[in-house]
């Protein structure tokens, strides 16, 4: 809700995403592999390819891959211009070889087959990721004789899972991870993706319904929805995966005999609407639940699904079901954290003559509940207090300062008849002997009519100074007043400023989330954040603050914000 009597929180436009260990992911994979960053550098390497290669790790990380590894059949070196390998770390390509060498540590070559292929490596950082195959060497099982028992080839396999866990577990959001796991089976292993998720209810919702036509995909709404329970005993592929029993292949003639439950029923339904042939059908489990199933489904046209298929998709649920169930709590966490934050900052007090509205945003992090807070009441006297300030820290200690700090504020402002500097140097005098508050910062303002318009006092304790501007986009900042921030023990007295607000003038108390950003010096944000709002002054507020934190907030922004702004009517 918007209007001056309402508090509103705005959520920021993404979710930031989580990176995933290199070496941790590494290792889940069962063939030489290594990362390398923009510079070809190796930056992790798991058991497997030290153990090929005869080198410890320590004697390739650091190192340029091409340079230390890369050879001619007989052990010459590899001109870069004639490697296929670096062409394609250079075009941020997916490609692969069948035949080419690496240096090992004795001495020797190995002969190799490798994939490379773009990598995330987190922290907003790109890597690739290399994987090699030695089908030379003895531990290197002889490849299958059969081609139906392996319908993946081994590289393309471990490329799959390798990237299913970058994909999966570099976001925290739940349809984002559902999103990303359709294109990564669709249409590689199959030509239908379904996905049923068992609700924090133990209800069952059939959540994803898509097929690929080529690469064309299309997602089918009409069949997504509630599913009948989970029966207990029935022996039926889809309930056995709902139960965590097993993974089981499925096909129409599965569900045409005398339905044992609504499940089998909503089956039969599918199948007849889909015209799939073959299914394979896995548990998404996390560690500590089973979360769902994934159906993969082919047609027609494809060739139908045997047993050896069903360890590449059990891998790959598994992998899913880790995915959403970190989603899950993150989301539950990130939830937890806006409620605490919403419910410890105020709603603002209706007063004559201004219009007032706040904005809250949230830290990305949903661990990081911020120590940003506003406030606005009216004083005995008749005029209207104003606050903004930030106490130092991301956590829950943090917000619970924040709450000290703002009620302690409002009781020296409200028995206490003096300037707001005088009720500052109270409230820092108290937050050292009766808070755990190390350090904080806050503008401390009264607001009241005049002969002309409307008076604004008030001292600045460290904070980001308050913005004023025209209703014709004239904009300053209102540097008087500033003193040092909250905790710091000195003693100092602190300056008062007064400023009289023109007819038609806003005003705006900000956090310093708003203008600070990695790599940006505090004069450019605050230089960006006059020019957008002396070009909002038109606007009405509520539109006004909006747009305002839309323009101005940094996109890399990992820091909570919150935005107080008043306007004084024209006369």
């Amino acid at each position: 809700m918007t209007g001056p009597e309402y508090t509103e929180t705005v959520h920021g436009p993404s979710v930031p995403t989580a990176s995933v260990a290199p070496t941790a992911s590494l290792e889940a994979i069962g063939a030489g592999a290594y990362i390398v960053d923009e510079q070809g550098c190796i930056i992790a390497v798991n058991a497997h390819a030290e153990h090929l290669l005869g080198r410890p790790a320590a004697d390739l990380i650091g190192h340029d891959a091409h340079d230390l590894l890369h050879r001619g059949p007989q052990g010459q070196p590899l001109p870069r211009t004639q490697c296929a390998m670096r062409q394609a770390f250079h075009a941020g390509r997916t490609a692969q070889a069948d035949e080419d060498y690496f240096a090992c540590a004795d001495g020797t070559v190995l002969r190799i087959s490798w994939l490379i292929t773009p990598y995330d490596v987190g922290d907003r950082q790109a890597g690739t990721l290399v994987v090699f195959h030695a089908p030379d060497h003895p531990e290197v099982p002889e490849p299958q004789p059969e081609p139906a028992a392996q319908p993946l080839p081994e590289l393309a396999r471990l490329a799959l899972l390798a990237e299913t866990t970058t994909q999966l577990t570099s976001t925290l959001d739940v349809d984002e991870a559902l999103r990303r796991l359709v294109t990564l089976v669709l249409p590689r292993l199959a030509d239908w993706m379904v996905v049923d998720l068992i609700t924090e209810r133990d209800e069952v919702w059939r959540t994803v319904v898509v097929h690929a036509d080529g690469e064309t995909l299309t997602h089918h709404e009409d069949l997504q929805g509630p599913m009948p329970p989970i029966p207990e005993e029935s022996p039926m592929p889809l309930s056995r995966a709902l139960r965590g029993v097993a993974s089981n292949l499925a096909g129409p003639q599965t569900y045409q005999g005398a339905p044992d439950s609504g499940i089998a029923v909503e089956q039969r339904r599918l199948f007849d609407v889909t015209g799939m042939r073959s299914a394979a059908i896995a548990p998404i489990r996390s560690t500590r639940a089973v979360l769902g199933a994934l159906t993969l489904g082919r047609d027609e046209k494809s060739a139908a699904f045997t047993p050896v298929d069903l360890p590449l998709i059990e891998d790959i649920a598994r992998r899913a079901g880790l995915a959403l169930d970190n989603a899950r709590l993150y989301q539950r966490q990130r939830k937890v954290a806006e409620t605490m934050q919403n419910h410890l900052l105020p709603q603002m007090p209706g007063v004559s003559g201004l219009q007032m509205t706040v904005r809250y945003l949230p830290a990305p992090d949903a661990s990081q509940v911020g120590g940003d807070w506003y406030d606005a009441f009216p004083l005995s006297d008749a005029s209207t207090a104003l606050a903004i300030g930030d106490v130092v820290g991301h956590d829950l200690e943090a917000a619970a300062g924040m709450a000290q700090v703002r009620n302690m504020l409002r009781a020296y402002a409200w028995s206490q008849h003096e300037p707001p500097s005088r009720i500052v140097e109270r409230l820092d005098e108290a937050i050292q002997h009766i808070t755990d508050v190390t350090m904080a910062t806050t503008i401390f303002a009264r607001i009241e009519p005049a002969d002309d318009g409307w008076q604004l006092s008030w001292t600045n304790a460290g904070h980001p100074p308050p913005l004023l501007i025209s209703r014709d986009g004239l904009a300053r900042y209102l540097t008087d007043g500033h003193g040092i921030l909250l905790g710091t023990q000195t003693g100092t007295r602190r300056p008062d400023a007064t400023a009289q607000l023109p007819p038609g003038s806003t005003l705006v108390l900000y956090t310093d989330g708003l203008v600070e950003a990695p790599r940006r010096t505090l004069d450019e944000g605050l230089d960006r954040l006059r020019q957008h709002a002396a070009a909002l002054a038109h606007r009405p507020l509520a539109s006004f603050t909006d747009q305002l934190l839309r323009r101005v907030r940094p996109a890399g922004n990992d820091d909570d914000v919150a935005v107080l702004v008043l306007r004084v009517p024209d006369n």
